[in-house]
């Protein structure tokens, strides 16, 4: 591909050589692709056993770090992935060391017994955890 020169206007001899990259579409495309990977984030990120969260008048955004998940049927997740009440304390300290913040974030069905999320908390701490953190959800439009 040879490069072509504009001619001027005084029709001198002076041949000078234009080379110019329109950006606007690369430009584009980077705008495409950076709200795909935020609208994905924001689905993986929600993905998970279905867990139905106590309803809280204050709350507001959750933290980051180590969710630990409870459900109504007693089935244990660590950061998504699911684990027996032996490996717990194994999986919480493995998590934990691997989290960029120490906190825990307890995701537990209304069904779940006080008891069952106190000895969960408890393992986590044991386990390094700097913070503790339970989440909910706003209460529906109507409710109190």
């Amino acid at each position: 591909m040879a490069a072509r020169s504009l001619p001027d206007g005084d029709g001198g001899g002076d041949d000078a050589i234009v080379a110019e990259i329109n950006i606007t579409p690369l430009t584009d495309i980077f705008l495409v692709l950076l709200i795909i990977f935020m609208v994905t984030t924001s689905v993986i990120s929600n993905q998970g056993k279905e867990v139905d969260l106590p309803n809280s008048a204050v709350a507001s955004t959750t933290p980051t770090g180590v969710s630990v998940t409870v459900t109504a049927s007693g089935e244990i997740e660590v950061d998504g992935k699911t684990v027996s009440e032996k490996e717990l304390p194994a999986k919480l300290k493995a998590a934990l060391d691997a989290a960029k913040d120490k906190i825990v974030i307890l995701r537990g069905d209304k069904k779940v017994l006080l008891g069952q999320a106190v000895n969960i908390l408890d393992l986590a701490q044991e386990a390094g955890a700097k913070g503790i953190a339970l989440a909910t959800k706003p209460p529906a439009p109507g409710e109190s």
